[in-house]
């Protein structure tokens, strides 16, 4: 188990330029404005000797409300579950009210606090943080983090006081082994609510407020030998009313998090229905070939009758995703959620099935037997086998002779039948052709050259004769 240090200070000091620069990754979301980082951020330092695990919060206030008082809950929880942290002020700005304050909250927590003087880039770090001592925490690491200067020294100060790992980590092989599920749809839908009931703890804020949540946060889980990654995304909003730059990032990573996952929750909510919205975000799952549940949230408090005009509507709105099952929820009430886990890991199976050769070649032969392509220009197809080509999504290549003439409807003919077959449910199936070569072509296109090169040569042989 890796030792945990905790970031915090007041808003816009860099704690998440820190964050990414002692991670080597740009997972925090940062922005020249306070108040981006909301959510508690994980990652996996390897700066220095010691590993750790890092948690980014968002800048705390005085007199917080309303999100800022949410806010400073999750740098609670951060703090309880460090044995280090990392008091992060600004070189720039001086020692201010706030940061006094944060002083004696970290006092009020009884936690090893390492103080680390940012944005010193351009300035005489002795004279920018002499100030920093009236806190009474020792004297200032001087870092630039946005320049990475001083994160080693910083890690290596930091080592010095965090507890040794108790255990070999396997990251990697845990890694291999984690179904990756990301919670996408649009703001105010209940993501953050799910992801919450089913980790059973407050991770990541819930209010009910559109975009509360900005980053694209990862929490961890095991239930029933089965390790998950949760990733709750922001809400993704229509071009048009996106206005706020922070917001444009958000929607960034949100789409960055489809791609990582293994799986991905659509959430809907059930009162709106289906919107052009929720299909533009389907379309850009389905073109990463994504395995997909489809979560219908706040059904407990709707009518019979909305019910089934629901139902309805979603039937023919999504009659190009037969596969991807529906599943009715509460995320506030937790009713549904095993029969949503239960259709997550049925998609990550399916999405993971492993397809034999020989077994992919027999459906193929008897599909092509019942049923075989219409005639292109008087000539028939002819599919000879057919092999895996690779999972998440499930890919089959087939190999034949003119499979370029082909239609799109043999192509859905067999991707059900294949589907059926090996019991696919909660991914899309992907079909490639490949075309055999020609031999008789190949050996008319090689007789050819030899007969040019013949009148070549005879060519030749004719000059030299008349000029003798």
């Amino acid at each position: 188990m890796l030792p945990v240090v905790a970031i915090v200070g007041r808003p816009n000091v860099g704690k998440s330029t820190l964050f990414n620069a002692l991670t080597r990754t740009r997972d925090a979301l940062v922005a020249d404005m306070p108040g981006v980082t909301r959510d508690r951020q994980y990652g996996i330092s390897d700066v220095g000797e010691t590993p750790c695990v890092l948690i980014d919060t968002g800048g705390l206030v005085g007199q917080a409300e309303g999100i800022d008082y949410l806010t400073a809950r999750q740098v609670h929880q951060a703090i309880e579950e460090s044995q280090l942290v990392l008091f992060v002020v600004s070189a720039k700005e001086g020692l201010t009210s706030e940061d006094e304050e944060i002083s004696q909250l970290l006092r009020q927590h009884d936690r090893t606090v390492l103080l680390v003087g940012n944005k010193t880039d351009g300035t005489d770090p002795d004279l920018s943080l002499a100030e920093f001592a009236a806190l009474g925490m020792g004297p200032a690491i001087p870092v630039a983090a946005s320049h990475r200067r001083g994160v080693s020294a910083l890690m290596d100060e930091a080592a010095a006081l965090l507890p040794p790992p108790l255990e070999e980590e396997a990251g990697a092989e845990e890694d291999r082994d984690r179904l990756r599920l990301a919670i996408v749809g649009r703001p105010n839908v209940g993501k953050s609510t799910l992801v919450n009931r089913m980790l059973g703890e407050e991770r990541v804020m819930a209010y009910d407020l559109p975009g509360t949540t900005r980053d694209s946060i990862s929490a961890f889980m095991e239930q029933d030998g089965v390790k998950y990654e949760l990733i709750d995304t922001a809400g993704v909003r229509r071009r048009s009313r996106v206005s706020d730059v922070v917001e444009k990032f958000s929607i960034i990573k949100a789409l960055q998090a489809i791609d990582r996952a293994h799986v991905v929750v659509l959430m809907l909510d059930a009162s709106e229905g289906i919107t052009d919205q929720d299909t533009t975000l389907l379309g850009h799952i389905l073109q990463q070939g994504r395995a997909l549940v489809i979560a219908l949230n706040k059904w407990d408090g709707m009518a019979e009758d909305d019910r089934k005009q629901v139902l309805s509507e979603m039937d023919r709105r999504l009659q190009f995703v037969p596969w991807a099952r529906q599943i009715r929820l509460s995320a506030l009430h937790g009713s549904g959620l095993k029969e949503l886990i239960r259709a997550v890991r049925e998609a990550w199976r399916s999405a993971t099935k492993d397809m034999p050769t020989p077994e992919l070649t027999r459906v193929l032969q008897k599909a092509w037997e019942a049923h075989q392509p219409p005639m292109s220009q008087g000539r028939s197809s002819r599919l000879r086998f057919a092999h895996s080509g690779g999972s998440l999504p499930p890919r089959i290549i087939i190999h034949g002779n003119r499979t370029d003439a082909i239609p799109a409807s043999y192509k859905r003919y067999l991707e059900n039948v294949f589907i059926r077959h090996f019991k696919l449910r909660g991914t899309p199936l992907m079909i490639d052709f490949r075309s055999g070569d020609n031999p008789f072509k190949d050996k008319k296109n090689k007789l050819t050259q030899r007969q040019i090169a013949k009148r070549k040569r005879l060519k030749k042989f004719t000059a030299r004769k008349s000029r003798k």
